[in-house]
This record gives C-alpha cells, sequence and structure tokens, in this order.
C-alpha cells in the first residue's frame, strides 16, 4: 500500500494507493495555520487512522509547497512560511517510524500524470500548474527529476521571453524580480492584466466565458495570455524537448489553451515539426496526492 499526503496551505490530504493504483482511502483535514508541530501532528494523525482503518501498513510520499535544500535537508522556497526552515523529513520520519519521501507539490502533479494519468507511458512530462501561481515538475523514465538545486521545473521564476509593448511596465514579482512567467500565466495575472488594459476585475472562468460570446476586450485578453504561455513554454520545449506537457490547476480548464498555444508555440520551437502534445491533466486536483504516493516505486 502506497500512502500520499498533499500538505496545502488550507488543508493536508490523505490517500491510500493500492497495487494496480486503485484508491482504497481519502480524507482530508485543515492545515493548522502558522503551527509547524500541529502540522506533524496532523499529518501523523491521518497516517495513523489510515493504516488502522485498512489494517495495514504503507510507505509514505508527502508533496509540499516547497523544496528541501541539498545543503541543509531542511524546507525551501515554501509559501506556507512556518515550514521554512524544519527538518520535516527527519522530523515526519521519526514521528512516523519510517522513511518518509518528500518533493515538491507541483513534481507530485508531473508524477501522477506520468504514471497513470494522461501523460502515462511518455519518456519525458512536463507537468505545469496554473492556478494561484505558476510551478513546474519533470518526470523522466517515470521518475522526478530533482536537480542538483533541487528547483528543477521552477520556470515559473524565469523572466517572460521576448516580452512585447503590452507588457509594459513589467509586474512585480513576489521574489523580488519583475517579468517573471508567473507574473503573466497564473490566474491573478489574467486578472490583472484584463483589468490594467481597460477591463473590469473579472475571475478567469468571466474573462473565457465572455471571450466566446464575442467580447472583443475579453477576447484581445485571452490572446495576450496565450500568446505569451506559449512563448514561456516554447523555452521549455527548447531545452527539454519533453512529449507532453500536461497542464493542471485552476487555468487548466480552459478549453482552447490545447489548440491555440501549440499552434502559437510552433514559430518559437526550434524545429522543423514540434511533436509535443499539449494535453490536460486526468487527475484533476487528485493528482498532486496521487504523486506523492508514487513517490516510492514499490510498495511496502
Amino acid at each position: 500500500m502506497r500512502l500520499g499526503i498533499d500538505l496545502g496551505g488550507s488543508k493536508i490530504e490523505i490517500v491510500a494507493l493500492g497495487s494496480a493504483g486503485e484508491e482504497l482511502l481519502r480524507r482530508r483535514v485543515p492545515t493548522p495555520q502558522g503551527d509547524y508541530p500541529g502540522t506533524l501532528a496532523a499529518i501523523g494523525g491521518l497516517v495513523e487512522r489510515a493504516e488502522e482503518d485498512l489494517r495495514q501498513r504503507g510507505t509514505v510520499g508527502v508533496g509540499i509547497p516547497g523544496a528541501l535544500s541539498a545543503v541543509t535537508g531542511r524546507v525551501k522556497n515554501a509559501n506556507s512560511t512556518c515550514l521554512i526552515g524544519e527538518a520535516l523529513q527527519a522530523d515526519l520520519a521519526a514521528k512516523l517510524r519510517r522513511e518518509v519521501r518528500l518533493a515538491n507539490d507541483a513534481n507530485c502533479f508531473a508524477l501522477s500524470e506520468a504514471t497513470d494519468g494522461a501523460a502515462a507511458g511518455t519518456e519525458v512530462v512536463f507537468g505545469v500548474i496554473l492556478g494561484s501561481g505558476v510551478g513546474g515538475g519533470i518526470v523522466v523514465h517515470g521518475r522526478v527529476l530533482t536537480g542538483a538545486n533541487a528547483i528543477a521545473g521552477e520556470w515559473g521564476h524565469n523572466p517572460l521571453p521576448l516580452p512585447t509593448g503590452d507588457a509594459a511596465p513589467l509586474p512585480a514579482c513576489y521574489c523580488g524580480r519583475s517579468g517573471c512567467i508567473e507574473t503573466f500565466a497564473s490566474g491573478p495575472a489574467l486578472r490583472q492584466d484584463h483589468f490594467r488594459r481597460g477591463g473590469e476585475m473579472l475571475e478567469p472562468a468571466v474573462i473565457v466565458s465572455r471571450a466566446a460570446a464575442g467580447d472583443d476586450a475579453c477576447e484581445a485578453t485571452m490572446q495576450r495570455y496565450e500568446a505569451r504561455l506559449a512563448a514561456a513554454l516554447a523555452t521549455v520545449i527548447n531545452i527539454l524537448d519533453p512529449a507532453v506537457i500536461v497542464l493542471g490547476g485552476g487555468l487548466s480548464n480552459i478549453q482552447r489553451l490545447y489548440e491555440n498555444v501549440p499552434r502559437l508555440w510552433n514559430r518559437q520551437v526550434f524545429s522543423d515539426h514540434v511533436a509535443t502534445r499539449l494535453v490536460r491533466n486526468r487527475h484533476g486536483d487528485s493528482s498532486g496526492v496521487r504523486g506523492a504516493a508514487w513517490l516510492w516505486e514499490h510498495q511496502a
């Protein structure tokens, strides 16, 4: 049995997967806000109750909103700030009395979709989260690529390639720089771009629906978004050359992206033909927690 934990900012979710990837159990509890000992206790409680109910012991994988420093082994780059600087992997291993595997939540998403999702059986997969932020994960031959600095796939904090005049002034990013891909490709960025160009402050779903209904301003916003996303992903293709790019997060529900973005990235990819496919995720909001479970290739 494989147990996966998705440690989010508002909730902690557990899933138990059987030998064929079938879901045996799923539960969630609120995340103790700003409380690291409380977070450890919540994860421990979820694992203990799951194993009691299923009457078997499992491997444990955890997806976190950050990464482990290769220097200290402690959490870095986490938007759940109570985790930063903590020895989360070691503390959980001690609490659960077994080895625990941790990975960035975007890496878990990519692993889920590469294992039994929309990119199953594919050698090189790039998983993209387009939500309140922008994240990414890389899976090669069924394994997460972490990288020497534990930042492989962090494309959201690269600058947007070749921004045009309508991108000025470059939006500030929380990381301290300006013009990051995240400031153009996230859900809040889409809202802000429409507002900055003289529109209303609308949710992405409303912008999409109004564009489909013939609203010129909303259509223009979507075309800017698609062109920027295509440019950003073309750079990924030029470097990584994945067979499949899988979209996750709230903006992955925008169906027009899957036709328009590949058409636009063709002109910026350094090849006479682009075989990379852009696909929607199969497991939806479940992908992160399923990917955490799949951090263990073999069951306990």
